[in-house]
């Protein structure tokens, strides 16, 4: 089969050009039952199984569906716990969908939103249009509409490397039972026809999984029931990821690129390359990036004596940071991705995601000043934080009661070994006072002692500060989990400060309305370079207590990427025709300004 002969598939259907992305744990755990049946492609998180029962069981009793109890006493309960809520959201969303189809034309409020939600240069809405223009049969506008209508997708996320070992009676059991194992397990014998998104690096092991269940491959047409998307940094990260997946026979349909600090959540800042130059590097080697990976694809294929399809569908999409239509349609437009993610300003649309009183009231008020990039993520990782937050509160209370730590009532990032064969999260009391105790014995000065003290009870516990905004919002009880919420909005929050619904958000998106008040936002690419500035200059600051000459190396790596990124922008910007018209010459000022900034900030590194 000759590889220059095919090419990726374009355009694919898709009804909106923006999807929610996963955040956090709980903010995203239902949204597909919310918006799903609006064409609206949304993103489940499967860390915590013990929420997806909960939800699964509030969810059945709301509805009169029959549930029965998944115990962790069931052998594989937390794959079935996973393929059980699934299902179930397949079904809610389906139904709703089905009834917003067989509604009538003039009593259908779900059909009448559904359409005005749609981009105005939707070919479908123009088509309905028409035909309810010029036809009052209602038999054959149902019939259209049940034909021509298409259901948001339901995806799923894994952060690949969260993957803990688990035990049974004491004894350790196979690979296959690791968490991100057992909750890819769960999706893959799930009804869903979607995604699942692996973010947070590759896992060699959790990647080699996939190869055994029949969903991942594709048929004849290249259709997949189960796509891979890869949440990836940069291209040749995808590169490599990507025929990693080839040699198993696994197709990626997606590659999504995210900002690495101007996103929500935890942070994976790159050396200062960004987001710009790089989906210019997707738009000019998409085809190369296609052709290898298929060529690889198409052996491993013929040697299992699978399917090899004639045509498979790849796109790129990209998030973080984006927050006006013109920012939005720029990045279809010139960069040709299929998709943008539209995160943080979903956080104000509660019918959406799920967001606690109090943290929505926070996030509402939130300033650039509110916004931090913080180390309380037990994975080692920084993760975008909100002053104030309660999770943040009850942690300091626990400190000043002099029982740092949280009693990890859920494990899912106990990866730690260091005390423990088992694993200990670094957020857990029991974690933190081992570790004090061994600072206790090293005679160190106050100010020493005191640097490495807030080091370690920094940490937060995450995996259930992210969950239990799902719990708050449906009035669940939070005996187990308290009551601490760790909001972890990005920085685009600043901007947007009221709750909106659905269908303002929407048509901010499209450009139909602005929600915008603040009239001194930058734009997207300069925020990036921004929040960038100030990851540095924090490195340059710890960098001064004690700085090696691979520091060094990094810090002047990082300023010389900065300024390649700050030059292309200022090239992009200066050859661009009708596109940001209004706001050019302010980039313009803020990108010299950057210059600026980063030829000190060089200089600042060099007398180190």
């Amino acid at each position: 089969m000759a590889i220059c002969k095919h090419k990726y598939i374009l355009n694919m259907r898709k009804t909106h050009s923006f999807h929610i992305p996963v955040m956090g744990i709980g903010f995203t755990i239902d949204t597909p039952i919310k918006v799903a049946q609006f064409g609206m492609d949304s993103v489940i998180s499967l860390v915590d199984d013990i929420l997806l029962e909960k939800l699964r069981k509030m969810h059945c009793g709301k509805l009169n569906i029959p549930y029965s109890e998944i115990t962790d006493k069931i052998e594989d309960f937390r794959a079935k716990r996973v393929t059980s809520y699934l299902n179930l959201i397949n079904d809610i969303a389906e139904k709703k969908f089905e009834e917003l189809k067989s509604a009538t034309i003039d009593k259908g409020n779900g059909i009448k939103e559904y359409f005005n939600m749609l981009p105005d240069s939707s070919e479908i809405k123009h088509d309905f249009k028409k035909l309810t223009e010029t036809s009052f049969n209602l038999k054959e506008v149902k019939d259209w509409v049940k034909d021509k209508l298409s259901m948001g997708s339901i995806d799923v996320n894994i952060m690949t490397k969260v993957d803990k070992d688990n035990y049974s009676k004491g004894e350790k059991l196979p690979t296959e039972y690791n968490d991100a194992h057992a909750a890819l397990r769960g999706y893959a014998n799930s009804d869903l026809c979607s995604s699942i998104v692996l973010s947070a690096g590759m896992n060699p092991r959790l990647y080699s999984y996939i190869e055994h269940f029949d969903d991942f491959y594709p048929n004849a047409n290249g259709e997949i029931k189960k796509k891979i998307i890869l949440k990836v940094s940069d291209y040749r990260s995808a590169l490599i990821q990507g025929k990693f997946l080839a040699k198993k026979g696994i197709w990626v349909s997606e590659y999504r690129i995210e900002s690495g600090l101007n996103c929500g959540g935890h942070a994976f800042a790159s050396d200062g390359h960004m987001m710009g130059p790089i989906l210019e590097e997707f738009k000019e080697k998409r085809q190369e990036l296609f052709n290898q990976v298929f060529e690889i694809l198409v052996k491993v294929l013929e040697e299992k004596d699978r399917i090899v399809p004639n045509q498979l569908d790849l796109q790129v999409s990209a998030q973080g940071g984006v927050g006006t239509n013109e920012e939005h349609q720029f990045l279809l437009d010139y960069y040709k991705v299929d998709s943008v993610g539209w995160g943080t300003p979903f956080l104000l649309v509660p019918e959406a995601t799920n967001v606690d009183e109090d943290t929505l009231k926070m996030m509402e008020k939130a300033k650039e000043d509110d916004l931090f990039l913080s180390d309380i993520s037990p994975l080692g990782v920084p993760f975008n934080s909100l002053k104030g937050n309660t999770k943040d509160i009850e942690r300091l209370k626990w400190i000043s009661e002099g029982r740092p730590g949280s009693l990890c009532p859920k494990r899912y990032v106990a990866l730690d070994t260091e005390f423990s064969e088992r694993g200990l999260c670094t957020a857990s009391r029991q974690y933190q006072a081992l570790k004090i105790k061994q600072l206790d014995e090293e005679n160190l000065s106050p100010e020493e002692y005191k640097r490495r003290f807030d080091k370690i009870v920094i940490k937060s516990c995450t995996c259930v500060g992210l969950g239990t905004p799902a719990l708050l919002v449906n009035n669940l009880p939070t005996n187990a989990e308290g009551e601490g919420v760790a909001a972890c909005p990005g920085p685009n929050i600043a901007y947007f400060s009221k709750r909106m619904s659905l269908s303002e958000m929407v048509s901010h998106i499209y450009g139909r309305t602005n929600v915008i008040e603040r009239d001194d936002r930058p734009n997207m690419f300069v925020n990036e370079l921004n929040i960038y500035i100030d990851y540095l200059k924090n490195k340059i600051e710890e960098a001064k207590i004690s700085m090696t000459t691979k520091q060094k190396k990094y810090l002047q790596s990082m300023v010389s990427n900065l300024k390649e990124s700050n030059c292309y922008y200022e090239t992009m910007f200066k050859n661009l025709k009708d596109k940001f018209s209004t706001t050019k010459s302010k980039i313009m000022s803020d990108l010299e300004d950057i210059k600026d900034t980063l030829n000190r900030l060089n200089v600042e590194i060099e007398t180190l």
